[in-house]
């Protein structure tokens, strides 16, 4: 390595000092001596480093370039013994490039920026003129590539222009077909706003005129509940005074009553002592035969005494009963099924029939009275094997007869005025035979009257 001369200076340093730059590096030529120094970096030593770059030793190149590039650039520029050893380290990684450039004749293939940066570093004679006509070649380079480039970017402008054109020109058709679609659908807007507002007139005239009629019908409606609460208060008056006629009418009735009453029992009196002097008087024999014979049905038949079964209850009887089979020749006529299912429906039927048959014989017996007792036979398939107890007649209706039907018959057989007391809970066949004159009693009183026989 060369030792420095006159004090530390290299030995060109007086031709470097006859040659300088008017006018900084250009751009591209500096970021290449840039590199160029980063790379010559590394095979220096730390004692061969200016002081103002011993701190970046161990960057690397990439490091040292983008930290220290404005350090390597000033020092490269003052400092001539650095620059001398970084021209020997370019030297020795360039010959070719470095040995061209000293003797002032650079390949014309060369890059002029290349050419530029070693001739900055290594300083040969005339380099002042190889840095600027190597930058005037990067500058023009650098034009032509922008002119290129600008005329690129032109063209693709250009193309960008066309297609923006075209997709002008089609969005503006787009546009004007959207602006009549919208303009007719603006006009069909307005005509249904227009149909609407009439039918919102419309309706609100036709809500003025029902309120009005609604209002007129309240006062039609008050007027008519006046009226009505006023002859609902006159109905009531008009009521009440009818009530106190009628309580009247009743207080009037009861006691004509009592006197027809007793003019009626003298009169019956009369009438019984008249016909007990003329069957006297007739010596007519006596009735063998009852109206109840003469109606048709069908008889139960004979039982063998084994197959006899009658149990009667001793209790007393309630005093209607008592009072209705006192009356002369009273006829007691009993719906069967409806008194044995109202007083012992759990039991077999026929011990239903017997029960009653034997507690009607002992009050036939108390009594006096005939006793005749009805059971429906619609649904039997042959006659029942009974044998009647004494002073009792039983009957069971005929197929396609109910026992209500024979109850009917029966009563209207009977002659009028004589006493035919009719045992049924049934509403309907009790209404029936007090049309017919005959006096009808529940089951439930007869069930009682017989649980009191003794």
């Amino acid at each position: 390595m060369e030792q420095p001369a006159h004090g530390g200076e290299p030995a060109g340093a007086a031709g470097d000092a006859a040659e300088t730059l008017d006018h900084p590096l250009p751009e591209g030529v500096r970021r290449r001596v840039v590199a160029l120094v980063a790379d010559a970096f590394g095979g220096l030593t730390v004692a061969e480093l200016p002081a103002s770059l011993r701190q970046y030793a161990r960057f690397t190149a990439s490091r040292r370039a983008k930290f220290a590039g404005n350090a390597m650039a000033a020092a490269l520029d003052t400092d001539a013994l650095f620059r001398q050893r970084i021209g020997e380290r370019f030297k020795q990684s360039q010959p070719e490039l470095a040995g061209a450039v000293e003797t002032g004749t650079p390949p014309a293939a060369a890059d002029p920026v290349d050419v530029a940066a070693a001739a900055y570093v290594l300083r040969p004679p005339g380099w002042v003129k190889l840095v600027a006509a190597a930058g005037e070649e990067a500058e023009r380079a650098d034009a032509e590539r922008a002119d290129e480039a600008g005329r690129r970017e032109l063209e693709r402008l250009r193309e960008e222009l066309a297609a923006a054109k075209d997709r002008s020109r089609g969005e503006t058709e787009q546009l004007r077909h959207d602006l009549d679609a919208a303009r007719k659908e603006a006009e069909s807007l307005h005509r249904k706003l227009r149909s609407a507002q009439s039918d919102v007139k419309r309706g609100e005239a036709a809500l003025r005129k029902v309120q009005g009629e609604i209002e007129a019908a309240r006062a039609e409606s008050a007027a008519q509940v006046s009226a009505a609460e006023s002859e609902t208060r006159r109905l009531k008056a008009r009521l009440g005074e009818v009530e106190a006629a009628l309580e009247a009418s009743r207080r009037t009735a009861r006691e004509g009553r009592s006197v027809e009453d007793m003019r009626l029992r003298l009169l019956l009196d009369t009438v019984l002592d008249a016909a007990q002097g003329l069957r006297r008087e007739l010596a007519l024999p006596p009735v063998s035969v009852h109206p109840a014979d003469t109606v048709d049905a069908v008889e139960p038949g004979r039982m063998s005494p084994k197959d006899i079964a009658a149990r009667a209850l001793s209790e007393t009887d309630p005093a209607l009963l008592d009072q209705l089979l006192a009356l002369p020749q009273a006829h007691l006529v009993v719906d069967g099924y409806n008194v044995t299912k109202t007083g012992y429906p759990t039991m077999p039927l026929e011990k239903q029939r017997l029960r009653l048959l034997g507690s009607l014989s002992a009050l036939a017996a108390r009594s006096g009275a005939e006793v005749t007792c009805v059971f429906d036979g619609a649904e039997l398939a042959a006659p029942v094997l009974l044998a009647p107890p004494r002073g009792v007649r039983v009957l069971f209706s005929k197929p396609g007869v109910t026992a209500d039907e024979l109850i009917r018959q029966l009563v209207r057989a009977e002659p009028p005025g004589r006493p035919v007391v009719v045992v049924s809970t049934d509403r309907e066949v009790a209404d029936g035979v007090a049309k017919a004159g005959a006096r009808p009693v529940t089951s439930a009183l007869l069930l009682k009257r017989l649980s009191r026989l003794s």
